[in-house]
């Protein structure tokens, strides 16, 4: 069972099939034999973008082929969601902005603005893939019309403007359903959007949503993620504008950290934090959530992926305060994800990263159990653990993932 299922397992795979030996991939990766040794007989959680990155390009292979591609278990919670993958797509693909629009007609656009604004940011906010994707795809065509044909210049540029929030949607929606290129896709159009509006502050999320942590090169991603933030920098015109500032300061800093470049991780923290004391702490009307509470968790997510474990990740999590996230079900999933995969790298607190992991998954749970980083944890605990109590919770939670237990 255990070769189906963790990160580690498809390692060996890889390894064995391009004929390199431990010693040899380890030399290529930058990581210690005993750690490879471990993680292929699922021991060791392999959940740092960083080591995935770096494993991807010493062998030659794509990030999904080590990650795995997008599982669909029994459970319709972790299922469903991908129905309106297919949908989405074709959105995609059949729009473009040097093209006739591809519907015949389109509802009024104050009501498509009130729509993305409202009921899908509402329902992406929590992560509720279903709700979003029967939403989505026919918004993007409506927008679409509007940008084609619209009233008047100020009635085009709000279709733009929606546009771009609606494609960045979508490329967080395909992205978390384990489509990377797909999402990929979805934020190069955010971006054409963004170069038509020609405002450096559109320009500004659409990079937010290009640039990612989330490739194979992470000291490319890092160099883009600090070009974006120093390239926004100077057309900042007020605090509303800051957020945007702000989330690109983050992602600089999970890249730095997934480039294992600690002091650049640090930097870009500090700087989201001062960035942060310009604005109320906020997470339902600041954009993209940006705020001091937000930057807490980000602080927990790059001391993750930086590789902390145990106590320290238990003393990252006290800086944030778990009650403002109630109104962000999304950022309150990943945060409480993270502590608890940060949790379950020291054995001393594995059962408290059992009942991390398990509030995440109650909070968000099309999210939570489509994510091969938490996938990657459970599976390895499962085999580590050693006591019925771990046992029977993660055996639960590994059911409700699709993962063989």
């Amino acid at each position: 069972m255990h070769d189906e299922t963790t990160i580690g397992a498809r390692l060996r795979a890889l390894r064995r099939w391009r004929g390199m030996s431990l010693d040899e991939l380890a030399g290529l990766a930058g990581l210690s034999k005993g750690f490879l040794s471990m993680a292929e007989r699922g021991q060791r959680a392999l959940d740092r973008r960083s080591h995935i990155a770096a494993l991807a390009n010493a062998l030659r292979v794509s990030e999904t082929d080590l990650t795995g591609g997008p599982h669909l278990g029994p459970d319709p919670v972790q299922s469903e969601p991908h129905a309106y993958v297919s949908p989405l797509r074709v959105a995609l693909e059949s729009n473009s902005f040097h093209a006739d629009p591809v519907v015949e007609r389109a509802r009024p656009l104050p009501e498509l603005v009130a729509l993305m604004t409202g009921h899908v940011e509402k329902h992406r906010r929590a992560y509720d893939y279903i709700t979003v994707g029967q939403d989505l795809p026919d918004l993007i065509d409506e927008l679409h019309w509007h940008v084609a044909q619209p009233a008047d210049e100020a009635a085009q540029r709000l279709a733009l403007e929606t546009l771009v929030e609606a494609y960045m949607c979508a490329a967080g929606m395909a992205r978390s359903l384990r489509h990377p290129d797909l999402g990929q896709f979805a934020a190069t159009r955010a971006d054409e959007a963004a170069v038509l509006l020609d405002d450096p502050i559109a320009r500004g999320k659409a990079a937010f949503s290009v640039i990612r942590p989330n490739a194979a090169n992470w000291h490319r991603v890092q160099t883009l993620a600090e070009r974006a933030a120093d390239r926004l920098q100077p057309h900042i015109r007020d605090d509303r504008d800051v957020p945007v500032l702000g989330m690109l300061t983050l992602n600089a800093a999970l890249a730095a950290a997934a480039s294992r470049n600690r002091d650049a991780a640090e930097h870009w923290l500090n700087e989201a934090a001062d960035l942060a004391r310009r604005v109320p702490d906020d997470l339902k009307n600041n954009w993209q959530a940006f705020s001091k509470t937000n930057v807490a968790i980000w602080r927990v997510t790059v001391g993750v992926e930086l590789g902390k474990g145990g106590g320290e990740v238990a003393e990252l999590a006290k800086g944030v305060t778990e009650a403002k996230l109630d109104i962000h079900p999304g950022r309150k999933t990943c945060f409480l994800a993270d502590v608890g995969r940060g949790l379950a790298r020291d054995p001393k607190w594995r059962n408290d990263a059992i009942r991390w992991l398990r509030r995440s998954e109650e909070t968000a749970p099309q999210r939570f159990r489509n994510d091969p980083k938490v996938a990657e944890t459970i599976a390895v605990m499962l085999e580590q653990a050693r006591v019925a109590a771990q046992g029977r919770e993660l055996r639960g939670m590994a059911a409700r993932m699709g993962i063989p237990h």
